[in-house]
């Protein structure tokens, strides 16, 4: 049976995009063991993601061009076996509005060295209305979130 990832942040424009489609690309080789999807706490549904996003996406050699955003659902909480996080408001409206989430809902950076280990809840900025250059920041902490989270459920894949 297939793992459902949700990655959530505020607007499904940015920074679940890029933690999507990272996921997406670090897992390509197992494609058939994952259904990967993201939304956001405020989003509006069928916008596209934002022109930075693309780029940085892009540079990377991952096309998010047809994204479009999605509002958070109940349906999409509920069938989510693991929901990722950007900050903290992100966790708290989905617990407020789903307590029953809890033990699914984590902020990605738990993936993040050793924060989860030093008990720091660290959050991922909102690149929206910021430079190039903070969205490619966001972008690699993202991604060593994403490679650390793969790593944790392949470990955890063949430890079944």
């Amino acid at each position: 049976m297939k793992k459902n990832i949700l990655f959530v942040c505020t607007g499904n424009s940015c920074r679940s995009v890029m933690a999507e489609g990272l996921f997406k690309q670090v897992v390509s080789d197992r494609a058939d063991e994952f259904m990967v999807g993201s939304a956001g706490v405020s989003a509006i549904d069928g916008y596209p993601a934002s022109a930075e996003t693309v780029r940085v996406m892009d540079d990377h050699g991952i096309d998010v061009s047809r994204h479009k955003s999605r509002h958070l659902t109940a349906a999409m909480v509920r069938t989510a076996d693991k929901i990722l996080v950007m900050e903290l408001i992100h966790k708290l409206t989905i617990l407020q509005d789903w307590p029953e989430a809890g033990e699914k809902v984590h902020l990605l950076t738990e993936y993040a060295g050793n924060a989860k280990a030093r008990g720091l809840e660290i959050e991922i900025p909102d690149p929206i209305r910021m430079s190039e250059s903070f969205y490619k920041n966001v972008f690699q902490v993202i991604r060593e979130c994403v490679i650390r989270l793969t790593e944790e459920l392949r470990v955890t894949k063949e430890a079944l």
